[in-house]
């Protein structure tokens, strides 16, 4: 048991999201159990701060590794308050381009990993009525465009999964926070950080602009991580933690454009929807 502040479990903490909160809970005097592939990455800041930081290797798609993480971090810290489900990557091609394989694996990075991680958790933040899961998703968890079907998908039912996970543990005193970031600096663009489907030329006029902005646009996002990581940390410590919070300004404009397109076109065909309802007397 660690009198050391809060105890934060971190998954993808070598770098991004991950990397950015594991820094913001150290500075904040937290107890961090950084979780990667490769935790020599966290290596400088276990250095930094030896008695606050702890690096594990978690591949979070691997289930027995992750019950024995879970198991083997509450023998010695005796609890988690913060679990942040963050390790992910990049996925694009168009639906036709995307094997079963790729679809099968992000799932297995992006829903299986979290979900098994999170009821391994669960339980321990359920009987002492206190705890928050930060689910990083992304504004695509919402909407979908072109060469993101796949990615799309996974983040659309996490988020699925956190809404009603957020319903159920609510009486325990548990959070629950979706994060739907925008285009940040980290390293999910770029050479080697995005996984890519196999081209299909009938796709290059659709598919081609997603597949070039994600090649192309490492080191131009407009998004601050550790910006992101004072946000997410405020609405943790808020009086009413949001279910749902929209980083980047680029993410605020996107949702709301979509959800302006669902509203319009559900008054639109409002009429037609509701008279599939069965005639009453």
């Amino acid at each position: 048991m660690t009198d050391k502040g809060k105890v934060w479990l971190v998954t993808g903490a070598s770098s991004g999201f991950g990397r950015a909160l594991a820094e913001a809970a150290v500075a904040a005097g937290d107890t961090v159990i950084g979780t990667a592939r490769r935790p020599e990455a966290l290596a400088d800041l276990v250095d930094a701060h030896p008695d606050l930081v702890e690096a594990v290797a978690l591949d979070v798609t691997d289930g027995e590794q992750v019950d024995a993480v879970a198991a083997d971090v509450l023998a010695r810290y005796g609890r988690v308050d913060v679990l942040v489900n963050s390790a992910g990557r990049t996925q694009v091609g168009a639906f036709e381009e995307t094997t079963d394989q790729e679809l099968r694996d992000l799932f297995e990075l992006h829903v299986f990993g979290p979900a098994r991680l999170t009821r391994a958790l669960l339980p321990q933040m359920r009987e002492r009525g206190d705890g928050a899961i930060v689910n990083i998703s992304s504004y695509g968890g919402q909407l979908s465009f072109a060469g993101f079907s796949a990615y799309s998908s996974t983040k659309a039912a996490l988020e699925q999964l956190s809404e009603a996970l957020a319903d159920e543990v609510a009486p325990f005193g548990v959070k629950v926070l979706i994060v739907e970031p925008g285009a940040f600096r980290t390293n999910l663009f770029g050479k080697g950080a995005a996984h890519f489907s196999a081209e299909h030329p009938a796709y290059e006029e659709k598919v081609g602009t997603t597949r070039r902005l994600v090649r192309d646009g490492a080191g131009t996002q407009p998004g601050d991580p550790a910006k992101a990581a004072r946000a997410i940390r405020l609405a943790l410590e808020a009086g009413h933690t949001p279910l749902r919070l929209a980083l980047g300004g680029d993410a605020v404009d996107a949702l709301a454009a979509h959800l302006d397109a669902v509203r319009a076109e559900l008054a639109s065909w409002e009429e037609v929807s509701r008279g599939t309802d069965l005639d009453t007397p």
